[in-house]
């Protein structure tokens, strides 16, 4: 069964790495994976493509290494994240009036009515990535998740729509291509991470995903199992490598050693006394560096950024009684020493970092279960199931009577239904239909739930 299944490959343009991970999911459901390539990124600023020659070069250095690591891969599509300070959010409402008001809800209803959303006005120069259906109502029903198989006059719901500069969308598509690769999709970046590090738990208790990276810090905010909201704070990782090097007069390679082996986000940790020397510049003399020193500049950095973590829970009103899974840190930036301690002392939420190895396949490479590849684990997974549910309408048709769904027929892959034909009329089953299509969540061009992702009874799947 494990051949079965396709190879996908996640590809991560950062600002300081390029990460290309190719996996498979085995019988138990859990991802296996075949190749990994990482490169440094030279032609990327906070999470956008500037210079496009020098990121196709990153890219081909990942993709070499990836290969290096399974000659036998051959790569041709990627699922890419995207991320920068452009990315905006925005809530909207829409509804539509029903003709044949007697007929339950059918699937494509509720397609056209996202598919309205992509009409919204939105700044010139943006372009709308995504569309997030939230919480839906049917009359004068309110919070339902999913309306397929209910019936009434008029059909709405709150959307969460993700818009991006068009220029910074065309730079990342183009770099990709003239790298010899297809991109399946662009994902956003904290939804990706959010898949690979969140359980079910974490999506019912309510949590805010924060993946610090080297150019940006990311969040998605998730309450009462949909996603609330996004944002892309432009500060990360190299912002603070850039004022360990102003603050103590070092090379920025001097910088980023400094911050990863004796960094700290918390100067009441660190000791007074304890210096670090580091070799001067052509014959000067040696340079003392006070670790507490080094911890105020990181301590003032991470301040700024959960700031604006706290601002953002704000502005939806979430406040810590609310969201009871807390804050997930992830992403390079959260390895930083004691970085759990000021982030609960500056948010007032419980905190704890979030690893990708819940959904890895047992004896991976160590690597990877670091923070830093979230977003690469994730777009695997998003790929995945983009694939499921591709195979679950195949396995599936509707029978039209009158223009609406009477009935399910279960086939199996072999088996094909002649559309021409005389439909069978069974009895309806929109408990079936409801289970099937769960529109809550951001997964499966976030027209699917993303519990049904997690849940344990994936494993008996394949």
């Amino acid at each position: 069964m494990n051949n079965e299944q396709p190879v996908i490959v996640g590809l991560d343009i950062g600002t300081t790495k390029i990460a290309a991970i190719a996996g498979r999911k085995n019988e138990f459901g859990k991802l296996e994976i075949l190749g990994f390539g990482r490169a440094n990124s030279n032609g990327v600023t906070h999470g956008m493509v500037l210079n496009i020659d020098q990121t196709i070069k990153a890219i081909t250095a990942a993709l070499e290494n990836c290969y290096a690591s399974n000659p036998s891969l051959s790569i041709s599509e990627v699922y890419v994240g995207i991320a920068g300070h452009h990315i905006k959010s925005l809530q909207t409402r829409g509804d539509i009036v029903r003709q044949q008001n007697d007929d339950e809800i059918r699937q494509e209803e509720i397609d056209k009515l996202i598919a309205d959303q992509y009409r919204t006005y939105i700044p010139a120069g943006d372009q709308i990535i995504d569309v997030i259906p939230q919480e839906f109502t049917v009359d004068n029903f309110q919070n339902i998740p999913n309306p397929i198989g209910y019936s009434g006059v008029k059909v709405g719901a709150n959307f969460h729509i993700i818009t991006g500069d068009k220029n910074a969308i065309r730079n990342i598509n183009r770099s990709v291509e003239k790298s010899g690769l297809i991109t399946k999709d662009l994902v956003l970046q904290p939804l990706a991470s959010a898949a690979a590090v969140m359980c079910d738990q974490d999506l019912e208790a309510g949590v805010a995903i924060v993946d610090i990276g080297g150019g940006t810090t990311d969040l998605a905010v998730f309450y009462e199992g949909i996603l609330k909201h996004t944002a892309v704070i432009p500060f990360g990782g190299e912002n603070i490598t850039q004022d360990i090097k102003t603050g103590l007069g070092v090379l920025k390679t001097q910088a980023e050693q400094l911050k990863i082996q004796f960094g700290s986000a918390l100067s009441d940790e660190t000791k007074a006394n304890q210096f670090i020397t580091i070799p001067g510049l052509r014959g000067m003399p040696a340079k003392e560096i006070s670790v507490k020193n080094l911890a105020n500049i990181i301590q003032a950095r991470m301040g700024e950024i959960l700031d604006f973590v706290s601002f953002h829970l704000k502005q939806v009103g979430l406040d810590n009684r609310m969201l009871n899974g807390g804050i997930i840190l992830t992403g390079g930036g959260a390895q930083l020493k004691h970085l759990l301690q000021l982030t609960e002392y500056a948010t007032g939420l419980n905190a704890r970092i979030g690893f990708p190895n819940e959904h890895l396949a047992a004896n991976q490479i160590d690597e990877l279960s670091k923070p830093m590849y979230s977003t690469c684990i994730g777009l695997i997974l998003k790929g995945y199931n983009d694939y499921e549910n591709k195979n679950k309408k195949l396995g599936q048709n509707f029978i039209k009577v009158a223009g609406s769904t009477v009935g399910i027929l279960q086939t199996t892959t072999e088996t094909t239904v002649d559309e021409t034909a005389p439909a069978i009329e069974t009895p309806a089953e929109p408990e079936v239909v409801k289970r099937k299509k769960t529109i809550k969540g951001f997964m499966d061009s976030f027209k699917t739930n993303l519990i049904e992702m997690f849940k344990e009874e994936e494993d008996g799947q394949f």
